[in-house]
């Protein structure tokens, strides 16, 4: 190990300064002399030590010395590995290494010398730092950034073409030579790919097919001496060749058949074609073409841009009774590919199509669409326009029925007969619509007689051209007022005329006044408008505010019409300068449209059939009344005895229970009282048994009872006493009179023997003479 000798000037620093001067101040003598302090000298070898030796420890590293001669001088060190892995004899300066040091972990260690006196630990000399500088012996192998590299490379790429990099590191100190110099060898695929020294890989074969191999692993080797000799390592390479548009489609199949209503939708799928295309997605752009058969108005092949497939779909109407089959040939190919790299096999590919068309049953077809036909307004004499016609197209030619389906505008203006005749059946109105639109269907009539159940429709306009039947109409935009001291010539207000009538580029409408006794003149403006203006002037409005002017509007029409129209001008009081400071307030003329009027009377109408409905029911109520009230002389003189009994059959016991003569009345005057409720109406009746034979009489009771159980309103004419006792020929053994078991009346009770068995004792009782004595 070679010595060197190296002298280091130190210079006290200002803080060793201060401490020499506080020193030396102490030995000052009192004129204040000083001394010069004497400039002392480090001096050491320069310290280098190589790494890994495998010598015992400690290992040598160097020496430390000073130009001060003290026999007490002490060395020390200081620093971060300062007596771990560095130490110093204190009196030679000697300093050892107790570790092995390894380069590649640390390349220098700065320490710092001090000397001082080992009697007071006094420094003899300010520090001073040194390093200590770890030599390389070449002792790491190279070692690449990461154990698997990727790449890629477009296919078919020429040779040299640059696929990736590979990096691999060398610990070892680059400043000597052979120590840190990687060079990488492809020792696995080295027959497809090369690297270079500074680890760029690049092609060998410019014939490279990611059809055929679309990846590659290959080895790469670094080592950093040249040579056979040095330390290496390896890594793995994987390379992707991505895809070029190099290869044409194929067709699956050499032919494809399909199937299809006639009745398909224009636009509609029929069937795909598939092709097969080795390249990736992104690359696949198919096109498909006709190159034999005469279809190509009559279909179309569009391609799927996500599968790639050939979609045929029908350009127009299939008929199956014109062509039941379609046959051609369609080629797929692809223009988007890279020619430079086409491979052997030809670049087309043709496939044969078959369509067989299915019959179905098929709507009617209207001869054209859509139709149009012209009437004139209000013409009486034109009934039919014309007609619609519509055929079978199916073999069966069926017959056909026309329906009208929907009208616009709504109503029943245009009609369609079964065999398709348009027919009006009332004159047209030009100025309700200026066209009357309608749809017709046609169907089918099956061997039934029912229809199909599929229709085809058709459109019918109906224009209708204008006549001249409407008289035009004045038009102004503001009330017109004058001022009463208006001069002469003043122009009052500037009207103008509407026409319901379609109004030809030629026509005009004339303005005139209906009579020339007014203080008012009209002036023609030539542009279908007239100014009224003032005549004489000076208006009186203690004569008239408000004057009524009637204008004569005409049109030049065939014919010519003419309508009278109210000009209503008021006469206002008006200021210095012309404008209005009075005037008197007009009545608005509020207009009511024709649907307004209708709906207003509709609902007057319902009001007055209401209330009509509620007097004739109080009027028959009233009558009811006033009829019931004439049955007798007075209503405690009507007592109409309602008893129950436990049997039908009535004995001569039961003669005084009912006055006769009150439902004889009810039969001759053919009007039932009024029932009015019981004061007993809440007692519950034992119930009777009535039987299916049951006479008038008997239905006349049940009658006069529900009417007093139900009515609540009217005071009772009828009055029903329950009684405990009823008679002897009752359960209840008991029976009560109220004085009604005979009548002075001299009517006739023989109708009583027409109400059957159960009346037949009142009839004999009754129907005898009134002198007769009867025994019981």
């Amino acid at each position: 190990m070679n010595h060197f000798i190296l002298l280091f000037p130190l210079f006290l620093g200002p803080a060793f300064a201060d401490k020499e001067s506080q020193k030396t101040n102490q030995n000052f003598s009192s004129n204040n002399v000083s001394h010069k302090r004497l400039k002392r000298d480090w001096i050491w070898n320069q310290m280098h030590i190589k790494e890994e030796i495998d010598t015992p420890l400690p290992h040598h590293v160097g020496k430390i010395t000073s130009s001060i001669r003290n026999n007490y001088a002490k060395y020390i060190i200081e620093g971060e590995y300062a007596n771990t892995i560095f130490k110093v004899e204190e009196t030679s300066g000697d300093v050892y290494a107790f570790e092995r040091l390894d380069r590649e972990k640390k390349a220098e260690y700065e320490l710092t010398a001090l000397i001082i006196d080992r009697r007071n630990n006094q420094s003899l000399e300010p520090p001073s730092k040194f390093v200590i500088k770890v030599h390389d012996i070449n002792d790491n192998a190279p070692v690449f950034v990461q154990k698997v590299f990727n790449g890629s490379v477009p296919e078919m790429s020429p040779v040299g073409t640059s696929v990736t990099k590979v990096t691999a590191v060398d610990a070892d100190d680059p400043t000597v030579t052979g120590h840190a110099t990687v060079t990488y060898q492809v020792i696995k695929g080295d027959g497809y790919f090369t690297v270079d020294d500074s680890g760029v890989i690049f092609t060998t074969r410019a014939n490279l097919d990611r059809e055929n191999q679309s990846t590659y692993e290959i080895i790469v080797k670094a080592k950093d001496a040249p040579g056979a000799s040095g330390d290496s390592s390896t890594a793995t390479v994987i390379i992707t060749l991505t895809d070029i548009n190099d290869n044409f489609p194929v067709f699956k199949h050499p032919s494809f058949t399909f199937n299809v209503p006639e009745n398909i939708s224009v636009g509609g799928e029929v069937g795909r074609v598939k092709v097969e295309d080795v390249d990736e997605p992104q690359h696949r752009n198919t096109k498909y073409s006709f190159v034999r058969g005469d279809y190509r108005d009559t279909f179309e092949i569009v391609a799927n841009p996500f599968t790639n497939e050939g979609i045929i779909r029908p350009k127009k109407p299939l008929d199956f009774e014109k062509v039941a089959e379609y046959r051609f040939d369609i080629e797929a190919t692809d223009p988007t590919v890279d020619l430079r790299y086409f491979k052997a096999g030809g670049s087309r590919s043709i496939s044969t199509v078959t369509i067989q068309v299915t019959d179905v049953d098929e709507p009617p077809v209207f001869t054209k669409l859509p139709y149009e036909f012209k009437v004139r307004e209000n013409d009486p004499e034109i009934r039919t326009l014309g007609s619609v016609w519509a055929h079978d197209p199916d073999a069966a030619k069926r017959k056909i029925r026309f329906i009208r389906r929907r009208a616009s505008p709504n109503g029943d203006y245009i009609r369609v007969s079964d065999t398709g005749i348009i027919q009006l059946p009332k004159p047209l109105d030009r100025e309700f619509s200026s066209s009357y639109n309608i749809t017709v269907a046609a169907q089918e009539i099956l061997e039934d007689g029912h229809l199909s159940d599929r229709e085809s429709h058709a459109q019918v306009h109906v224009i209708v051209t204008d006549e001249n039947d409407n008289a035009p109409e004045l038009v102004y935009p503001e009330e017109p007022r004058v001022c009463e001291n208006a001069a002469p010539g003043k122009v009052i207000i500037r009207i103008s005329a509407t026409d319901k009538d379609e109004i030809s580029p030629r026509g005009f409408f004339k303005y005139s006044l209906a009579t020339e006794d007014s203080n008012f003149s009209l002036v023609e403006n030539y542009d279908n408008t007239a100014n009224i203006t003032v005549k004489y002037g000076q208006f009186n409005r203690e004569l008239a505010k408000i004057h009524y002017l009637p204008v004569i509007i005409s049109d030049n029409g065939d014919p010519e019409l003419s309508s009278t129209n109210t000009l209503v001008i008021s006469v206002c009081k008006c200021n210095e300068k012309g404008n209005f400071t009075f005037c008197e307030e007009r009545a608005k003329q509020v207009g009511v449209s024709i649907q307004a009027l209708v709906a207003i009377f509709i609902c007057i109408f319902t009001i007055i059939v209401f209330f009509a409905v509620i007097t004739l029911l109080i009027l028959l109520r009233k009558r009811h009344k006033k009829d019931l009230s004439g049955l007798g002389r007075n209503v405690a003189e009507i007592h109409e005895q309602l008893v129950t009994y436990d049997e039908e059959g009535g004995g001569e016991m039961d003669t005084t229970s009912y006055d006769v003569s009150v439902l004889n009345s009810v039969r001759k005057n053919g009007i039932k009282p009024e029932a009015v409720p019981s004061p007993y109406a809440q007692v519950q009746k034992p119930p009777g048994n009535i039987t299916s034979g049951a006479g008038e009489m008997e239905m006349m009771i049940e009658v006069k009872k529900d009417e007093a159980d139900n009515d609540r309103d009217l005071l009772p004419y009828d009055t029903l006493h329950i009684y405990g006792y009823e008679g002897a020929e009752s359960i209840a053994e008991s029976l009560s009179s109220l004085e009604s078991g005979s009548s002075d009346s001299d009517i006739d009770y023989d109708f009583l023997n027409d109400w059957g068995p159960r009346f037949k004792m009142l009839a004999e009782l009754y129907g005898s003479e009134p002198n007769e004595d009867f025994v019981f």
